[in-house]
């Protein structure tokens, strides 16, 4: 695996052209699209070390709105997911060993792939590996994955985390917000494990924070039309 951080522009071309031909896809690049999900023109900055410290806990989770761009994690096409992208905070050690504590063990995430189905439910139909996060605190660091994961249109990509992580902004407006895999009525438990982890798992996202984003992207290499 290699691990980058997010202003490396050569060496991420150079390890999606690698995955890329692993995944059989170079014959037609001229035809695909790189796309980033989660993507906006200002960057999210994650809440840590600043007081309130927030982070994202043993959920599953994905934007569901920023401002006036909406559904900024669903596949606009068929494709595969080659790497994610997550901004850090910077917790000081006590707060580390709070969370440390309290939700788990050391800080981890990866990304989950769900097909969104009625009434909020939706099913996991692919994942990475789960990172340790805690060498990468303060910093936008990216993840390619050795094996890519199939999306298809429609399809979201969520980051779960089993433990903790600090990938939270706050203080946004009421039209930002973002859905967790907790059941209706416990909102507010974040100590209870809701990660979505087992391939075919089904579960429904409930919960609902406005005002808070989720400091993560993903990136997509769209299946080749020639119409492109």
């Amino acid at each position: 695996m290699v691990v980058m951080k997010r202003n490396d522009p050569t060496r991420l071309g150079r390890v999606l052209v690698a995955l890329l031909l692993g995944a059989a896809l170079i014959p037609a690049l001229a035809y695909a699209k790189i796309i980033e999900l989660g993507q906006t023109a200002q960057s999210p900055k994650a809440s840590c070390p600043d007081k309130p410290c927030l982070a994202v806990s043993r959920t599953t989770g994905y934007q569901t709105k920023v401002g006036t761009q909406r559904a900024i994690f669903v596949a606009p096409r068929d494709g595969r997911v080659v790497a994610w992208t997550i901004t850090l905070g910077k917790p000081t050690k006590k707060q580390i060993a709070f969370f440390d504590r309290t939700l788990g063990g050391a800080s981890s995430a990866g990304i989950t792939v769900v097909r969104p189905g009625r009434k909020l439910y939706a099913r996991v139909t692919g994942q990475s590996p789960m990172e340790k996060l805690k060498p990468y605190f303060g910093e936008t660091v990216q993840f390619p994955l050795s094996r890519a994961l199939t999306v298809k249109k429609g399809y979201i990509v969520a980051l779960t985390v089993p433990t903790w992580a600090p990938a939270l902004s706050v203080g946004a407006g009421n039209d930002t917000s973002w859905r967790a895999s907790r059941p209706a009525g416990k909102c507010e438990n974040t100590e209870d494990q809701t990660a979505q982890s087992q391939p075919g798992a089904i579960t429904r996202f409930r919960c609902l924070y406005r005002t808070a984003r989720l400091t993560y992207t993903a990136t997509i290499v769209t299946e080749p039309k020639p119409n492109d």
